[in-house]
């Protein structure tokens, strides 16, 4: 069974372009070291639950907008190859400080999770 690695972002809607520019360059990334497939999703029917939602998750604030990110890879060890070699990788080096990222990082989640059921 394949493995995912998981995300969700809080997104200023003014950063939105910015965003895409950074995730474009990331999915390439992460594509050419390997990764299956590297999606990133936005919001477009997320409302704020009684107890739980992304919105709540993230602490959503007023002009954001949440993303749901995951890319797919062959196994864990799979994922922690292409994961190790891309983050050597040039074309990261200008995206890893949390000072530049168009999102704030603090409020960012994220996890690998083992495949259950691909029907």
């Amino acid at each position: 069974m394949s493995y995912v690695d998981g995300f969700v972002v809080p997104v200023p809607k003014k950063k939105l372009q910015a965003y895409r520019r950074m995730s474009q360059k990331t999915g390439k990334v992460w594509r050419d070291h390997g990764a299956l497939e590297f999606r990133e999703c936005v919001a477009d029917d997320v409302k704020p639950g009684k107890h739980t939602s992304f919105p709540q998750s993230v602490k959503l604030k007023k002009g954001e907008t949440v993303f749901f990110s995951y890319i797919v890879y062959k196994s864990r060890a799979h994922r922690d190859r292409v994961n190790a070699r891309a983050m050597k990788d040039k074309r990261m080096a200008g995206m890893m400080d949390p000072k530049t990222f168009p999102f704030d990082g603090k409020r960012m989640f994220w996890g690998g999770f083992k495949v259950l059921v691909d029907a």
